[in-house]
């Protein structure tokens, strides 16, 4: 994981400023929050992968391709040419992705794309069991030591599984009849998650449905409620379950059903 410390990133700071003094996940301020000047020393932790030709994929994705179109020796300039797939690499799923006439990648209304992190994890439970599906019961669970979830709220699921990542075979970890296995959230779990009217969902996984949901029970559910997911996260386990606060930044692709994004984790310097 890469962390650049002390330094903020391009944003506009007066929202987040004034988003980072809302209560936290326990109805008391996250640890710096009172102060927001602690920005100017956060640590900023990636949460994304970087975009490569070489990257895992879903059964159908579309690779990165790129081409060099100058060189700094040859035109004086370096530039090249890409193409991705919408929900290549760590991307967003936007509610259109699921849900027609839902809101496009493009018309996520950028405070959603900011917030508190509330990091679930269950990286033991998946250790022991690939397919393991996210329940009700593990939200109820950290409900119980930090506070129940807000409506500014975007839930993480660390599942351990991005130790897998570049390795395509094991992060798919499709058995022979190409069943893939990974583990992913139940549609309880998306409906509780609605009910609480969380911003967003991300997992580090290649989908927020487990790798055997073949039919996407859970992307239709949260989805169509106008939340958003991030998918294929990188490792989560710089981020305590309270304090973090994210920054999602998909491409604003016109009527895209999602975007390649880069996601942000700012956390109060241990100074």
């Amino acid at each position: 994981m890469k962390t650049v410390s002390g330094k903020l990133l391009p944003f506009p700071l007066a929202l987040l400023l004034g988003a980072c003094a809302t209560p936290g996940a326990s109805g008391h301020e996250p640890s710096g929050a009172g102060n927001p000047a602690w920005l100017a020393g956060a640590r900023v932790v990636e949460l994304s992968h970087p975009l490569t030709p070489e990257m895992p994929l879903f059964p159908g994705g579309t690779p990165l391709g790129v081409k060099v179109q100058g060189t700094v020796e040859h035109d004086g300039y370096y530039i090249r040419h890409f193409t991705i797939g919408e929900h290549s690499g760590t991307h967003v799923d936007a509610p259109a992705h699921f849900a027609p006439g839902a809101a496009t990648v493009d018309q996520i209304p950028p405070e959603t794309l900011m917030g508190p992190a509330a990091v679930v994890d269950v990286t033991a439970q998946a250790a022991q069991n690939p397919d393991y599906v996210v329940s009700p019961a593990d939200i109820e669970a950290w409900e119980r030591e930090h506070g129940p979830l807000q409506p500014q709220h975007l839930v993480l699921i660390r599942t351990g599984w991005a130790a897998r990542w570049p390795d395509e075979k094991r992060y798919r970890n499709a058995d022979a009849a190409g069943v893939l296995h990974f583990p992913g959230l139940s549609v309880a779990t998306s409906q509780l998650l609605r009910q609480r009217k969380v911003r967003a969902v991300g997992i580090d996984t290649l989908s927020v449905d487990p790798g055997t949901n073949a039919t996407f029970e859970e992307h239709r559910d949260f989805l169509a409620g106008g939340g958003y997911h991030m998918e294929n996260l990188a490792d989560l386990s710089m981020l305590p379950p309270v304090g973090a606060f994210l920054v999602v930044a998909p491409l604003s692709v016109k009527d895209g059903s999602g975007a390649p994004a880069r996601v942000f984790a700012f956390l109060p310097s241990k100074e």
